[in-house]
């Protein structure tokens, strides 16, 4: 009797821990399900945030004016040119971003936490350094045609600088044209 006490107790036992060695198997399947979907989500999440932030772009520049402002910027920078290279103060692309700009832009995207970062080679594509000159603007709180202008020539205090009164003449043409 006393054997057959502990072969049930052995077999109870035993069917206890294989029950829980399912079980185990069964969360782990499940966790790895659900951190395929919030990867999937992730995803999807980062693309949403892409597409608004282009459809915020073109609103802005829609609302502001700025569509016509920023074609200016471009001709004066590049006439457009998005292979355009200035070696003497390495300005790149159609905006002619600095590797300087590119650090500021990627400074202000740490602070508002966002995972989003540009390299150098960026400066060379439209959209992405049409984004660089817009998270700019919005940083800095440029909001007439000259603010914007004269801060994309001279830094966040362009206005302040005598120099970028030229450029700004430039784009002011080109606005009128």
């Amino acid at each position: 009797m006393k054997y057959f006490t502990y072969s049930f107790i052995f077999v109870v036992i035993t069917f206890l821990f294989y029950k829980i060695e399912i079980k185990k198997t069964t969360i782990n399947k499940l966790k790895d399900q659900l951190e395929q979907n919030n990867n999937t989500i992730d995803s999807l999440f980062h693309e949403i945030d892409t597409l608004q932030w282009e459809n915020q772009i073109w609103d802005f520049n829609i609302s502001q004016n700025t569509t016509h402002l920023l074609s200016a910027i471009m001709f004066v920078e590049s006439s457009y040119n998005d292979s355009a290279y200035n070696s003497y103060e390495d300005a790149v692309g159609c905006l002619q971003i600095r590797k300087c700009m590119v650090n500021d832009v990627n400074r202000i995207l740490r602070r508002q936490k966002s995972d989003i970062r540009f390299t150098y080679d960026d400066r060379w594509l439209r959209n992405k350094s049409i984004k660089m000159f817009d998270i700019y603007c919005k940083h800095y709180g440029l909001t007439t045609a000259e603010q914007i202008a004269r801060c994309w020539n001279g830094g966040p205090r362009g206005m302040q600088n005598e120099m970028t009164a030229n450029y700004w003449e430039k784009v002011k043409n080109q606005l009128d044209s």
